[in-house]
C-alpha cells in the first residue's frame, strides 16, 4: 500500500526524532522527511516553496519547541494521534481515488487537514495552498506567475512565458526546417501560392483555408510558402514571417481533464496572436470542430480560433478535403466564412512530371541511383492509370520512392546497373496496383493492333461476332465516337453455350485490363438494384457504397460485364442510359464512378429462341423475328446508345 519511496521518508521522520530524543514523532517530522522526497520537493518547489528553507525552520523548531528525553532513559517516540490521522487520510484518499500505493504526494496533501499544526503554519508562510498541491499532483500545472514576478530583476536570462512555452511545444516550425533544408521544393502551384500570400495579406478574414483530394499538395504549398519566405521570394508584408504547423496530437496527448486540451490550444493562440509574424498551419483543420467540447456542450477547438480569425489578430492556414470540408466546415457557416477558400486541383499528368523532374535529385541523392527521361515520364503515365484510388502527384511520387527503395534491397547484377528504366516502373507499378506487369508493356496501339487475331486464336467459330466488336473498340478508341460514353457499348445476344461470355474475357485478357462480371438474376427485384449504386439514406447498407461504383472506381480500366441483362429489373435500364450516355454515375454518398475507360458488355438469351425455330418454307425471317425480340424488351432510347448488337 505504501510506496517505497515514502517509507524510507516516514523512517527518516521516524529516526531524526529518536536522534533528537523527542518524545513524541509529530506531523512536523512527517514534513522534515518529505522534504528529501523527490516527489514532495518537486511539489513544494512547484508550488512556490523553499525546501532547504523549510527545513532550517524546521529544525530550529525541533529545538525550541519539542520537548526532549532526558539522557540514560530508554526512549522510543510515541507516534501522536495527529501522525496517525495523517496517514490514515493519505489511504483513504488513493483507496477512494482507486490507485494501488500512497505517495509522499498523498501524504503531503493529507498534512493541510490539521490545520492547527506547525507543519501546516510552514506550508502557508511559503504561500502553499492545498489547492496548488492537489492541481499540480493530479494534472502536473505549475501555478501562474503573478505578474510582477515575471522577469525580476537579476534573473538569469529572460524566461520564456507560458504562451512562448506552449508555441514551442504544440507547433512544428517549418522556417526552421525551410532553413536546414528538410523541406522539398514546391514545383509549380504558382497560382494557389500566389493566392495563399494575396489572402495573408488582407486586413481581415486573412486566413486561406485549401480544399482538395487527398494526395494533390495542400501541405506541399504551405511548405512551399516556408521555402519561398526563407529565401526572400515574397512580398514585403510577408518578409520574414514563420510558418508553424500545430500539431493536434501534441494538443490531445496527455489531457486527461475537461479544460486541459482548451488550456493549452488557448496558450497557443495567444502567443501567435502576441507575435504578428507567425502564421498558423492547420494540416486536417476539420479535426478541430468538436475537438475538446463536451457532451452537450459547443465550445469546443473551432469556437476558440473564431474571434482571432474574424479580428485579424491570428494569420491561419487550413488544409482539408472536399469531404470533410463538406461535412465538418461548411456545416459550420460561421467558422467556413472565416476563411477563403482556395481550390488545389489534381495536376494534370505533363504537370506531375514536370514535379517529379524538380524532386528527383533528392531521391537520387538518397537511394543512390539515376532515373532516366523516360522512366520519369513512365511514372507519371502508370500511377495516373493504374494506382486509381488515389491522386497525382502523391501516387506518382510513392512509385518513384518506391523504385528507388526496391533497387536498394535488390543484390547481384540489378546493384552494378544504377539507372532505372521504364521496365523497372512497369515492374513496381504491377507489384503496387496487382495487376500482371504484362499489362503494363506495351502501347494501347500494341493492343489493338493484336486485338483481333488474339481474340480469333482463343474464340473460334464467331469470326463475325469478333471482327464487329473489335470494329466498335477501334473506332471508340480512334476518337470517331460523338458521345461521352465508355469505351464501347456492346449487347451480345445469342443462346446459351454460343461463347458470349467468355468472348468477354477474352478481351479483358487481350486487352490486359480487368474484367468486372455482375450476374444479373440476382437484381431481378426492384430493391436489389440499389445494390449496384448503394441504398438510399435510412435504409440497410447505406455506409456500404455501391457494387457497380466502388468496383469501377477501384479498377477504371475495365471490362464490365453485364450477364443476363434481360433478367434484370427494368429500373436497371434506366441507370445504364446515363453511363452510356455521359460516363459517369453517382452512388449513394455523391462519389461519382468514371465509366470513359470501361467497355461496357451485356449478355441477353432475348431473341435466341426465336433464332434456333426452322420456319416453314423460307427460312430469312428468323433475324427479322430476333430483332422484333430485342426491340420488345429493350426501349428504343436503350439500344440508340448501343455501339453495336453482336
Amino acid at each position: 500500500m505504501i510506496n517505497a519511496k515514502l517509507e524510507i521518508a516516514l523512517v527518516r521522520a521516524i529516526r531524526e526524532a529518536k536522534i533528537r530524543r523527542h518524545e513524541h514523532v509529530t506531523v512536523e517530522h512527517i514534513l522534515y522527511g518529505l522534504l528529501d522526497d523527490e516527489l514532495a520537493a518537486r511539489t513544494i518547489v512547484v508550488c512556490g516553496g523553499d525546501p532547504e528553507g523549510m527545513k532550517k525552520r524546521l529544525e530550529d523548531f525541533f529545538t525550541s519547541n519539542l520537548p526532549m528525553v532526558n539522557e540514560g532513559r530508554p526512549h522510543d517516540p510515541i507516534q501522536t494521534l495527529g501522525f496517525n490521522r495523517v496517514l490514515q487520510r493519505a489511504i483513504a484518499h488513493v483507496q477512494s481515488c482507486g490507485k494501488k500505493e500512497v505517495d509522499a504526494g498523498d501524504v503531503l496533501a493529507a498534512i493541510f487537514a490539521e490545520a492547527e499544526s506547525f507543519a501546516v503554519y510552514f506550508l502557508h508562510s511559503e504561500g502553499i495552498s492545498k489547492l496548488e498541491v492537489m492541481e499540480y499532483l493530479s494534472h502536473g500545472h505549475e501555478r501562474e506567475e503573478k505578474p510582477q514576478e515575471k522577469n525580476k530583476p537579476g534573473d538569469k536570462g529572460a524566461e520564456k512565458t507560458k504562451e512562448t512555452e506552449a508555441l514551442e511545444k504544440y507547433t512544428i516550425n517549418f522556417s526552421e526546417r525551410a532553413a536546414q533544408g528538410l523541406i522539398d521544393p514546391l514545383i509549380g502551384r504558382s497560382t494557389e501560392l500566389q493566392r495563399v500570400m494575396q489572402t495573408l495579406c488582407r486586413r481581415r478574414k486573412n486566413n486561406p483555408l485549401l480544399v482538395g483530394e487527398p494526395g494533390v499538395g495542400k501541405t506541399a504549398i504551405a511548405e512551399g510558402l516556408a521555402l519561398q519566405v526563407h529565401e526572400g521570394k515574397v512580398p514585403g508584408l510577408l518578409q520574414g514571417v514563420e510558418i508553424r504547423l500545430l500539431d493536434m496530437g501534441g494538443l490531445l496527448s496527455g489531457t486527461k481533464y475537461r479544460g486541459d486540451f482548451e488550456q493549452r490550444l488557448k496558450a497557443v493562440i495567444s502567443a501567435v496572436e502576441k507575435e504578428p509574424h507567425i502564421i498558423l498551419f492547420i494540416d486536417e483543420i476539420h479535426t478541430i470542430v468538436g475537438a475538446g467540447a463536451t457532451s452537450g456542450g459547443s465550445m469546443d477547438a473551432s469556437n476558440l480560433l473564431k474571434p482571432a480569425l474574424q479580428a485579424g489578430t491570428l494569420r491561419c492556414i487550413g488544409s482539408t478535403t472536399y469531404e470533410e470540408y463538406k461535412n465538418y466546415i461548411e456545416k459550420d457557416r460561421a467558422l467556413a466564412r472565416r476563411f477563403q477558400k482556395i481550390d488545389v486541383e489534381e495536376p494534370s499528368v505533363a504537370e506531375t512530371c514536370a514535379i517529379l523532374q524538380g524532386l528527383l535529385p533528392r531521391y537520387e541523392e538518397h537511394h543512390g541511383i539515376t532515373y532516366s527521361a523516360p522512366a520519369v515520364k513512365a511514372t507519371a503515365e502508370l500511377a495516373s492509370r493504374y494506382l486509381s484510388d488515389r491522386f497525382l502527384p502523391d501516387k506518382a511520387i510513392d512509385v518513384l520512392d518506391e523504385i528507388g527503395a526496391a533497387f536498394r534491397l535488390a543484390a547481384g547484377p540489378v546493384d552494378k546497373r544504377r539507372t532505372v528504366t521504364v521496365r523497372d516502373v512497369e515492374k513496381v507499378v504491377s507489384r503496387m496496383a496487382r495487376i500482371p506487369a504484362r499489362s503494363l508493356s506495351g502501347s494501347d496501339l500494341t493492343h489493338l493492333r493484336k486485338l483481333d487475331p488474339t481474340l480469333k486464336k482463343t474464340i473460334f467459330g464467331q469470326d463475325q461476332a469478333i471482327n464487329a466488336l473489335v470494329t466498335a473498340v477501334k473506332r471508340s478508341r480512334a476518337g470517331l465516337k460523338q458521345t461521352e460514353g465508355p469505351t464501347g457499348s456492346f449487347l451480345f445476344a445469342g443462346p446459351t453455350g454460343v461463347g458470349k461470355t467468355e468472348v468477354a474475357k477474352q478481351l479483358a485478357v487481350a486487352m490486359s485490363i480487368h474484367f468486372e462480371r455482375f450476374d444479373m438474376s440476382e437484381y431481378m427485384e426492384k430493391h436489389a438494384v440499389s445494390r449496384l449504386i448503394g441504398a438510399p439514406p435510412g435504409y440497410v447498407g447505406f455506409d456500404q457504397g455501391g457494387l457497380l461504383t466502388d468496383a469501377i472506381r477501384k479498377h477504371p480500366y475495365s471490362v464490365l460485364l453485364l450477364d443476363e441483362i434481360e433478367k434484370a429489373h427494368p429500373d436497371l435500364f434506366d441507370i445504364l442510359l446515363q453511363v452510356m450516355d455521359h460516363s459517369t454515375l453517382t452512388d449513394n454518398a455523391g462519389r461519382k464512378a468514371d465509366f470513359r475507360n470501361v467497355i461496357l458488355i451485356m449478355t441477353t438469351n432475348a431473341g435466341a429462341r426465336e433464332l434456333s425455330e426452322r420456319a416453314i418454307g423460307f427460312t430469312g425471317d428468323s433475324r427479322g423475328r430476333n430483332d422484333r425480340a430485342l426491340k420488345d424488351l429493350f426501349s428504343p432510347e436503350f439500344r440508340n446508345r448501343l455501339d453495336a448488337i453482336i
